[in-house]
């Protein structure tokens, strides 16, 4: 039975390909991300997992927006070699999956950018995008990004305008109101709150008549039928991985400083940060709050003022959230990278924020995906992922509805 052959843009460190490939519809012919931590994770997945031999050739890493060089080869001495797409793409390609960088569209990026992200560059990588689909001439593609696409207005113009008519320009159907496109991942299996928006694109000469409809289809009946009956929690995701409790000393394990105890065992990636002890004091202590019912430090500005008699300094948002067992966990952002005030773990008794495992788990990454390089690579690309999980059903979803999978 042939395979549905599939390129991955802004791939990341492969959350969209991991998920297509657990369909086992889906061959991935090659994936394009920038940025090298991410790369060598994908490569290294590909060839180990996914049998991909010559992985390194498969994934390019590169500037998507010089896209000709992308599809037609380039030698760079920032990105190395490539033969370039069009020579990695075996006869027609059926799909074109990704989704650019959400940054400029996130609302909290607006909100921490001086110019409310309007100067940024990756306002525009969607047409990066569109130039790869227009060379290609795929059936369908799948674009992922946040809600905020749906508000953002670089030079004052909306973006989903832009994209709908370039979009339509290219030859493509996607959905007339992309609000109705906004898919929260945690009806999909994954434990935690994300919402983002998934559009679907038909060839307009392929689908004809059919493709409003079958678009219809899709977001209405065909997606839909991949939900769970209910939530996944934080406890079906990290419910059952070793504890990491406050050793009051300090410990390094593979060049990492770690005030915690050492997971023993073969779960990889799971090694808390290293926390001074008034962090871990005050970890234990908000984790405490909610286990005893108290609650003292549940509204936003109490935790303000906490992070403020605890820092000395002041700010706009809260910087504390204690997850909750019995609930999917909030949105596991690329921000995890600098911090992980927004994910400290329930157990008052560990007192610490979670692990790259524990977040990869939050994500639906399986546990035989190692991530390699610095912690706070990996938690970037953890963040930035789309949920495998949810990947794999998107993946049933468009093999049903176009494929006859």
């Amino acid at each position: 039975m042939a395979k549905i052959k599939t390129i991955d843009l802004f791939a990341g460190c492969g959350g969209l390909t991991e998920g297509f490939a657990q369909t086992g519809l889906y061959e991935t012919q090659a994936c394009v991300e920038w940025e090298s931590a991410q790369c060598q994770n994908l490569t290294k997945r590909l060839r180990e997992k996914w049998a991909m031999p010559d992985a390194d050739q498969r994934v390019i890493r590169f500037d998507i927006q010089r896209t000709e060089e992308l599809l037609n080869g380039f030698s760079d001495p920032e990105y190395g070699e490539s033969v370039g797409l069009e020579r990695l793409v075996s006869g027609n390609l059926d799909l074109v999956i990704g989704g650019p960088p959400c940054q400029a569209y996130s609302i909290a990026g607006r909100i921490r950018d001086e110019h409310g992200m309007k100067n940024d560059y990756r306002n525009y990588l969607f047409e990066s995008y569109l130039r790869v689909v227009e060379h290609f001439k795929p059936k369908a593609f799948v674009f992922e990004n946040v809600p905020g696409l749906l508000s953002a207005k670089p030079d004052d113009i909306p973006i989903v305008e832009l994209i709908q008519k370039q979009f339509a320009d290219a030859g493509y159907v996607i959905i007339s109101d992309l609000h109705n496109a906004i898919i929260d991942v945690a009806d999909y299996g994954v434990a935690q709150k994300r919402k983002r928006v998934i559009i679907l694109g038909l060839r307009s000469d392929v689908y004809g008549d059919t493709a409003e409809a079958l678009i219809e289809k899709f977001y209405k009946q065909v997606l839909p039928a991949f939900k769970v009956a209910s939530p996944k929690t934080l406890r079906d995701a990290i419910g059952n991985l070793p504890a990491l409790y406050p050793t009051g000393c300090v410990t390094t394990i593979d060049g990492r400083k770690t005030a915690h105890t050492i997971s023993e065992g073969s779960v990889k990636n799971h090694i808390s940060r290293f926390h001074n002890q008034r962090d871990i004091q005050l970890f234990s202590m908000l984790a405490e709050d909610i286990e005893s019912g108290e609650e003292k430090y549940l509204s936003i500005e109490a935790r303000k003022d906490l992070y403020t008699l605890h820092t000395g300094k002041t700010s706009n948002i809260h910087k504390y959230h204690v997850l909750r067992w019995d609930e999917p966990s909030t949105t596991i952002p690329a921000h995890l990278c600098k911090d992980g005030l927004r994910h400290i773990h329930p157990d008052s008794k560990q007192a610490r924020t979670i692990t790259v495992r524990e977040a990869a788990r939050i994500q639906s990454f399986p546990d035989d995906y190692e991530f390699i390089g610095a912690m706070t690579d990996q938690f970037k690309m953890i963040g930035n992922a789309v949920p495998p999980e949810f990947a794999r059903r998107l993946g049933l979803a468009v093999g049903k509805l176009l494929f006859g999978f």
